[in-house]
């Protein structure tokens, strides 16, 4: 952070942590946390669920104008459609349904067979509850929580927040959630499940950080000017 005079001195005492968590910041959060789902997983939630609402929306949008029943068999190309709408749904179905079954299937089975004989040293020998298997993901962790954890959770705050974001939470949350976020997508953490993902990848990033936050750099700031 430049200021006219130069940079902005060091602060000598960590500022305390705001208490205002914004449902906006932790939204912000919760979707930057989605890296650390498998390729399908985060696929479903980027475009799939986002295809399901318009299609869901065009459906609505034409059945308002005709029969449920129409849009329904235009959309299978069981009857030709008549109208604007029923032609767009025909196109969707024509077009997008197959080609998102086809993407979808085409990956599990690639990924399976690539996996068959392949498994992660994280692995090894452990047994996983149907509670482990369907525990949802744990969000990136919020820095605040930090500000009275544990000695080494403070002494990462401190060099993070203080030294290199200059007591500016805001950007300091914001800086620690994109580094988390593109460490999630790196190729190295791939053949995690989840959970184990964002684990390692935040042990990773308190070693890396740091290091750098000791010296007054933050690595987000330094790739963003």
């Amino acid at each position: 952070m430049q200021v006219p005079g130069g940079p902005l001195p060091i602060p000598p005492d960590l500022k305390l942590a705001p208490t205002n968590r914004t449902l906006g910041r932790r939204l912000r959060r919760t979707w930057r946390s989605r890296k650390a789902l498998k390729g399908v997983t985060q696929w479903i939630i980027d475009w799939g669920i986002p295809l399901i609402i318009g299609a869901a929306a065009l459906y609505v949008y034409a059945a308002s104008s005709t029969s449920p029943s129409h849009v329904y068999k235009a959309f299978t190309l069981i009857d030709p459609p008549d109208t604007l709408a029923l032609w767009t749904a025909s196109i969707l179905g024509w077009l997008l349904v197959p080609a998102i079954i086809g993407g979808v299937a085409g990956h599990v089975i690639a990924q399976r067979i690539s996996s068959a004989k392949a498994i992660s040293t994280e692995k090894l020998f452990r047994q996983r509850t149907w509670g482990q298997r369907f525990k949802p993901p744990r969000l990136i962790p919020n820095l605040h929580t930090y500000f009275h954890g544990s000695y080494a959770q403070q002494n990462f705050v401190d060099a993070w927040v203080r030294v290199a974001h200059r007591n500016d939470w805001d950007r300091s949350q914001d800086h620690w959630e994109v580094f988390i976020r593109d460490m999630l997508s790196t190729q190295q953490y791939a053949h995690l499940d989840r959970h184990e993902c964002l684990k390692q990848v935040q042990e990773t990033a308190h070693l890396v950080l740091v290091i750098t936050a000791q010296a007054g750099i933050c690595i987000v700031c330094e790739r963003r000017r």
